[in-house]
C-alpha cells in the first residue's frame, strides 16, 4: 500500500485513499520526523534515544524499538508477520527510512522546486504553485528539538525563495496582478528580504500602478535604513532610477504578446468595474479561451464556469444569465461528461433561463441556452437533449448565423446516440461542420468536425478517410495552438495499428504511450478507465482471456467489465451474478463496444435473455467496427460478435 508521510507542517501520514494513518502518540511521530530529517540516512539508536529526550529514561533503547515496531504496523499493515519492512528498515547500529522520494512531501518539495530551475516560464510556475500547495503550516510543526529547528529553518529558507521564483515566472509570463497579490502578503512577513521588495514593485509596474512601484521602494529603503543601518541594495536603487525613467529594462523582455496582454489587463482592470455586468460577459470569453488552451486550461475553466453562471443569477437579469451561459460554446467531442454534477447543474440553470427570457428576447440567445442543453446533457437518459437539439438548430437554421449553427451541430453530434449504427448520421454532422467552418473561419469547430470524421470513418472501417481528418485536425491544431487535440489523434494512431495488422504488443505500447498524455489533460470524463478498456478489446480480438489485477481501476466501464473478468478467474457464478447487475451500456462513443462486452459474457454463461437483448441491440450496427466510433479502441465487427450470438442462440 503507497502512503505518504507529510513533515510540512504538522507530522502525518495518510494511506492511498488520503485517510489518516494512525501514528500513535508524539514520539512515535518524532522517531519517524526524525528518520526523515536523515533523509535515508541510517541513524543508530543511541542518537535517535539523544534527540527525543534531553535526559534519557531507563529503558529509552527498548522504547524506540516499540516506537519503530508500532510506525512499522502504521505504514506497511499488509506486510506478514515475519517479512522484512520494506519501508523503515533496520541497518547495523540503527533505522533508516527506505522510502521513494514522493512518499516523503519535504522530498518532493525540494525535488520539484529543484526541476522548477530551467524550466520555461510556465512550466516553472505550474511545478512552483503545485509544490507551495503542499505547505500546511511550518515544517516539522509540532517539534522544538534543535534537529527539527534546523531542518525547519532550512526548508522554510527554500520555501521563501520558491514564493519569490514563483512570482518572477508569474512577471515571466505576463501575470503581474497575480504576483503582486502574493507579494504584499510575502514582504508583510519577510520585511529583510530585498528581493521580495524588488519583485514587488516590479509586479506593481508592470500591472500598471507606478506609483504604488515607487512607493513600495521608498518603504523598503526606510526599513532598511531605520531598522537595519544599511541601504538599499544596488539593484533595488537601479530599479528605482529605471522607474523613474520608465526604462524599458523594467518591462523585462516580455514578447510581445505578452507585453500587449499584460497592458491590455491592467488597462481593463483599471476601467471597467469589478462588479459590472460587462466584467461578467467578459469573463466567459476569457473562460471560452482558457478551455481550447491546452492541459489545465479546461479544467479550471470548468470550475470559473460555474462561478460565473452563479453570479448571473444572483444579478436577476435573465437576458444576461443565457448569454453567460451560451457564451460557453466550447467545441466537444467525447460523449461522457467529465464533471456530471457540475454538467446537470449547468443543464438546471439553462432551463432556469429559458423559463425566465422574456417574450422580446433574441432567438439567438435562445438557441445558444437550448444547444448548451443538447451539449451538457450527453450521455444521460431522457428526450430532453434531443429536442433541444433539434430546436437549437431549427433556430441557428432559419437566423442564417454560422457560429450558432456550429454549436448546434455539436448538440446534435452529443445527442445522435439514440441506438446503435449511427455513424453515418454522424458522419454527415462532422462533413457539415468541417465545411460550415471552413467558409466562416470557425477553426475551433473545423477541428470539431474532422474529429467527427475520424470517430465516424473508423466506425465504417474506411481508415484512409480517417487518416485525412486526423491529419486535417492535428494541422489546424498546431496553427491555431490546440494542444488537447493531438491527445485524441494520438490514440486513434494505437487504434490504426489494429487496422494495419500490427502484433498485439506494438498495438499495447502505442496505447500505453497515448495514456500517458491523459493525466492532466483536464479530461477526467475521457481518461478514467480508458486504457484498461483499450486492453482488454485488444486481449479479445486476439482471443486472450480478459485478464486483469486486483488494482485495475476499470472507472465507469466496471459494470460491463466485471462479468468477464470473474468468468476469466473461473468465477461463473459470480460472473453471472455480476451481468445480471449490469445495467444497459450508456448512449454514447463506446455504446456498441460496451454491448458487445455484454454479448461475450452472456454466450459464455449461456445467458438466454441477455443474448437476445445483445444481439436486437446491436443488429443496426451490423456494418460497424465495435467501439471504432469513438476514434480511440476497437472489439473487431460487430458483424463478428452477432454472428457469436447467433451461433451460441442456435446451440441453446
Amino acid at each position: 500500500m503507497q502512503v505518504t508521510v507529510g513533515v510540512l507542517g504538522p507530522v502525518v501520514g495518510w494511506d492511498a485513499t488520503g485517510a489518516r494513518l494512525d501514528l500513535k502518540g508524539p514520539r512515535h511521530r518524532a522517531v519517524l520526523a526524525r528518520l526523515v530529517v536523515a533523509r535515508g540516512q541510517v541513524v543508530p539508536v543511541d542518537r535517535l534515544v539523544d534527540d527525543l529526550w534531553p535526559v534519557p529514561p531507563p529503558g529509552a533503547v527498548g522504547a524506540i524499538r516499540t516506537f519503530v515496531a508500532a510506525l512499522r504496523r502504521a505504514l506497511e499493515p499488509d506486510r506478514p508477520p515475519r517479512e522484512p519492512a520494506r519501508l523503515l528498515v533496520t541497518e547495523g547500529p540503527g533505522y533508516a527510512l527506505r522510502a521513494p522520494r514522493d512518499v516523503v512531501d519535504a522530498w518532493r518539495f525540494e525535488d520539484e522546486t529543484t526541476a522548477a530551475t530551467d524550466g520555461p516560464p510556465y512550466e516553472t510556475l505550474d511545478r512552483l504553485d503545485r509544490a507551495l500547495g503542499w505547505w500546511r503550516g511550518p515544517a516539522y510543526a509540532d517539534f522544538d528539538e534543535p534537529w527539527a529547528r534546523t531542518e525547519r529553518f532550512r526548508l522554510e529558507q527554500v520555501r521563501l525563495d520558491a514564493v519569490e521564483r514563483l512570482a518572477g515566472a508569474r512577471l515571466a509570463v505576463g501575470r503581474p496582478a497575480d504576483a503582486v497579490a502574493d507579494l504584499d502578503a510575502h514582504v508583510a512577513e519577510h520585511p529583510w528580504r530585498e528581493e521580495a521588495w524588488r519583485l514587488l514593485a516590479l509586479a506593481l509596474y508592470r500591472a500598471g500602478r507606478q506609483a504604488d512601484a515607487l512607493g513600495v521602494l521608498r518603504r523598503a529603503r526606510g526599513l532598511l535604513r531605520e531598522q537595519l543601518g544599511v541601504d538599499p541594495s544596488p539593484r533595488l536603487r537601479q530599479l528605482e532610477t529605471d522607474l523613474l525613467r520608465q526604462s524599458d529594462q523594467v518591462d523585462g523582455g516580455l514578447p510581445g504578446p505578452d507585453r500587449i496582454w499584460a497592458d491590455a489587463a491592467a488597462a481593463y482592470h483599471r476601467t471597467v468595474a469589478a462588479d459590472s455586468r460587462v466584467r461578467l460577459e467578459s469573463t466567459v470569453g476569457l473562460l471560452r479561451s482558457l478551455a481550447m488552451a491546452g492541459p489545465g486550461g479546461l479544467e479550471a475553466a470548468r470550475g470559473q464556469r460555474v462561478a460565473a453562471i452563479a453570479a448571473a443569477e444572483r444579478l436577476g437579469d435573465a437576458d444576461l444569465t443565457a448569454r453567460v451561459i451560451g457564451g460557453y460554446d466550447v467545441p466537444a467531442i467525447w460523449t461522457r461528461s467529465d464533471d456530471p454534477e457540475q454538467a446537470a447543474r449547468i443543464v438546471a440553470a439553462a432551463e432556469r433561463a429559458l423559463d425566465a427570457l422574456r417574450p422580446g428576447s433574441a432567438d439567438a440567445t435562445r438557441a445558444r441556452l437550448l444547444a448548451t442543453v443538447a451539449v451538457e446533457s450527453r450521455g444521460t437518459p431522457g428526450p430532453r437533449g434531443r429536442t433541444a437539439a433539434r430546436e437549437a438548430e431549427r433556430i441557428a437554421r432559419r437566423l442564417g448565423d454560422p457560429a450558432l449553427l456550429a454549436f448546434a451541430l455539436n448538440g446534435a453530434f452529443m445527442q445522435s446516440f439514440q441506438r446503435a449504427g449511427l455513424a453515418p448520421e454522424r458522419d454527415a454532422i462532422g462533413a457539415e461542420l468541417v465545411a460550415l467552418s471552413a467558409r466562416h473561419d470557425l477553426p475551433a469547430f473545423e477541428i470539431l468536425g474532422h474529429l467527427v470524421r475520424l470517430q465516424a470513418r473508423s466506425a465504417l472501417a474506411d481508415f484512409d478517410g480517417a487518416d485525412e481528418h486526423a491529419a486535417a485536425a492535428d494541422g489546424l491544431a498546431r496553427r491555431h495552438e490546440r494542444p488537447l487535440v493531438g491527445v485524441f489523434t494520438q490514440w486513434y494512431r494505437a487504434l490504426r495499428l489494429s487496422a494495419a495488422g500490427e502484433p498485439p504488443e506494438v498495438e499495447e505500447a502505442a496505447y500505453r504511450e497515448a495514456a500517458a498524455r491523459l493525466p492532466g489533460a483536464g479530461m477526467p470524463g475521457v481518461e478514467r478507465g480508458l486504457l484498461p478498456l483499450a486492453l482488454l478489446c485488444l486481449r479479445l480480438r486476439h482471443h486472450r482471456t480478459a485478464d486483469a489485477d486486483d488494482d485495475t481501476d476499470w472507472g465507469p466501464y466496471a459494470p460491463w467489465t466485471r462479468p468477464l473478468v470473474l468468468l476469466a478467474r473461473e468465477r461463473p457464478a459470480d460472473a453471472a451474478a455480476a451481468l445480471r447487475q449490469a445495467p444497459d451500456p450508456p448512449h454514447d462513443l463506446l455504446f456498441e463496444a460496451l454491448w458487445c462486452l455484454i454479448g461475450r459474457a452472456a454466450v459464455a454463461l449461456a445467458d438466454r435473455p441477455t443474448m437476445r437483448r445483445a444481439r436486437d441491440t446491436l443488429a443496426p450496427a451490423a456494418g460497424e467496427l465495435a467501439g471504432a466510433g469513438s476514434g480511440l479502441l476497437t472489439l473487431g465487427p460487430v458483424a463478428d460478435e452477432l454472428d457469436r450470438l447467433d451461433a451460441a442462440l442456435r446451440r441453446a
